[in-house]
């Protein structure tokens, strides 16, 4: 079967859409305009010099004037053009964590009149982890508000879907990108309702992916089947950054909500700590990530997106007391000065790879709303680690 990504479908996946069946394979058609209009994101030739007045030190009042430079720009740039779509959905979730961050509460007042617009609806798509990605937005609107409207749409769906019955030729998360879009909704369901049915349900899809697109030997994650055997142009077998970026974050968010008994609990944390490892070592010069993670050497730029995923997950989980400070804040701390570097005077956040399913080239200017989503999470952390260490 042939890859056709985000952005493309096939007839037959098109046909199955209109007759509502849920499709779960790697042809199955995604919205392809979304990711295409600007508010999403651009990479303009003409732009401002990158900005002179931000600190990559590691302290409260730098952290929060990176949060809050690369925050309005792109808050600017949304205005009220919400929408369920993951590209979004991403954003929304670095919103929140600006506004923990900084105390700001514009950031989230945004987020709740975006909840409000979309009357608290999930994307269309009835268990495509895309669609559900808005999810983790609406949650923690609840947490904070308590009104149960904000859920009620998301809990109806997330009940219907697990009365599916199984099918263990498909899979509902075939992307590794899924596991940051899907499994942390339900998680914080659980956590908001007390019903472990959701955690478990959670917990049986992960490791199914897992089984299939996790390397034991390389502690990375295939973006999916179709990239199991393809390698780089250095013979080293291909593996995405934003992809394991997606993951790592995923994880994390996870480990949030878990409760620290529940069985499965230190496979999630052998299998972050394995991975951890593993980008740290593949940490460039620059404190940042290529969007190869095996062929640094193929890619010129780095690839900010990722490298955010990656900073947001080391940092939380140094912060959680996952990982050991001595040894992986040094990591963060190199990543956050390499992220500050692509920050322009207005606040765009460049270096983003467009929306894909595998590395590629890109302008220096690129930003879309994922990247500055990562960013914004791994400045929340970032501000944690400074606050508390």
């Amino acid at each position: 079967m042939t890859l056709l990504g985000r952005g493309w479908c096939s007839p037959l996946s098109v046909g199955l859409s209109l007759l509502a069946i849920t499709f779960f394979q790697p042809s199955y058609c995604q919205r392809p305009t979304l990711d295409r209009l600007p508010v999403v994101g651009d990479a303009p030739d003409d732009v401002p010099p990158l900005a002179a007045d931000l600190s990559p030190a590691l302290n409260r009042r730098s952290v929060d004037k990176a949060i809050r430079k690369v925050a309005d720009w792109q808050q600017g740039r949304l205005d009220s053009k919400f929408d369920t779509d993951w590209t979004l959905a991403a954003l929304y979730a670095g919103f929140m964590a600006a506004s923990e961050a900084t105390g700001d509460k514009k950031y989230r007042n945004a987020m709740k009149r975006m909840g409000e617009k979309l009357d608290w609806q999930l994307g269309p798509r009835f268990n495509h982890a895309d669609d559900l990605a808005v999810g983790q937005t609406y949650l923690e609107l609840y947490f904070r508000y308590h009104k149960p409207y904000m859920i009620a749409r998301l809990r109806d769906r997330f009940d219907a879907i697990m009365k599916t019955p199984d099918d263990s030729t498909t899979f509902a998360w075939w992307w590794c990108d899924a596991l940051f879009m899907a499994p942390p909704v339900w998680a914080r369901l659980y956590k908001a309702t007390g019903n472990v049915a959701y955690l478990d349900y959670m917990n049986r899809e992960w490791w199914r992916t897992s089984a299939r697109l996790y390397d034991p030997q390389e502690h990375l994650y295939s973006r999916d089947a179709s990239f199991l055997d393809k390698t780089e142009a250095n013979s080293k077998k291909l593996f995405w950054s934003r992809g394991n970026g997606w993951v790592m974050a995923g994880l994390v968010r996870v480990l949030e909500d878990m409760p620290a008994d529940y069985p499965d609990r230190p496979k999630y944390i052998a299998q972050f700590k394995e991975m951890a490892a593993k980008i740290a070592s593949l940490q460039g010069p620059d404190g940042l990530w290529r969007p190869g993670l095996l062929d640094a050497a193929s890619y010129p730029l780095p690839e900010i997106s990722g490298s955010a995923f990656y900073t947001y997950a080391l940092a939380l989980a140094v912060n959680q007391k996952i990982l050991e400070d001595a040894a992986y804040r040094p990591v963060v701390a190199r990543a956050w000065k390499g992220i500050l570097g692509h920050i322009y005077s207005d606040g765009r956040l460049g270096c983003v790879q467009p929306v894909g399913a595998a590395p590629d080239k890109y302008k220096a200017t690129s930003s879309y709303t994922f990247g500055v989503g990562a960013f914004l999470l791994a400045g929340s952390q970032v501000h944690d680690l400074a606050v508390k260490h």
